[in-house]
């Protein structure tokens, strides 16, 4: 009877020792289970984090980046311009002159960047009461001087047509060119600019008879200023 309960006893201890093992087993995997689990969460929170955070960056580049919308779109500041110099507002158009470079007036679709004449934003809102005589440039053919007040000017090599109404609108293109070359693009390498083109008036001439108003701008923050008018026709 003893030897039985010996042999009862060593077996109970025999298996306590060996369910005491598989325990222990168990923990131990079960740990390292868990230490490789906390290793991922903490790798997936630093990767998250980093998300955030470039996120967050772009949000303030967004806020910070100029914006044009469509009311200081290239377009819609070219068509607000024409309207004010339909209505020959110089104090409104002098908003839109750039503040630094201020603008050129170009009689011929060639600009001449050592003569023709710049006007500042200040001096632009009083040129139409200005009876200075300056001299623009040239009258294409005959070579003669222009020489005018702004007024006259003005309604020459300006607002000579409507056009606030043309026949065609391009938008950095010009519509068409005469025998002069159009430097526009070196004259302005920072610029864009809207063509208010007729195509023609007088059906005899077969559109020989057409006129531009090119108005160049360039960005400034956020905000197109006007830095040249560009009177454009065709040349002999």
């Amino acid at each position: 009877m003893k030897r039985k309960e010996s042999l009862f006893l060593i077996i109970t201890l025999m298996i306590t020792f060996a369910l005491s093992g598989c325990t222990s087993n168990l923990d131990t995997n079960l740990k390292n289970e868990l230490e490789t689990k906390n290793k991922v969460i903490s790798t997936l929170e630093e990767e998250k984090q980093k998300l955030e955070n470039r996120i967050a960056e772009l949000e303030e580049e967004q806020e910070n980046e100029p914006v044009l919308n469509s009311q200081n779109s290239l377009l819609q500041t070219a068509l607000n311009v024409v309207e004010i110099i339909k209505d020959e507002d110089m104090q409104t158009l002098s908003n839109f002159v750039h503040p630094t470079k201020g603008v050129r007036f170009s009689a011929y679709g060639h600009i001449n960047m050592s003569t023709d004449l710049i006007f500042t934003n200040t001096q632009v809102a009083g040129l139409m009461n200005d009876t200075q005589i300056y001299t623009w440039g040239n009258y294409d053919g005959s070579g003669e001087p222009i020489n005018q007040s702004f007024a006259d000017y003005f309604d020459e090599f300006i607002y000579d047509e409507a056009y606030e109404n043309p026949n065609m609108i391009g938008n950095n293109v010009s519509i068409a060119q005469g025998n002069i070359i159009n430097n526009i693009a070196d004259a302005y390498p920072n610029g864009e600019f809207v063509d208010f083109h007729f195509t023609g008036f007088d059906p005899q001439f077969e559109g020989l008879d057409w006129s531009s108003l090119k108005l160049v701008f360039e960005e400034d923050n956020g905000t197109w200023y006007l830095v040249g008018f560009v009177h454009d026709q065709w040349t002999v």
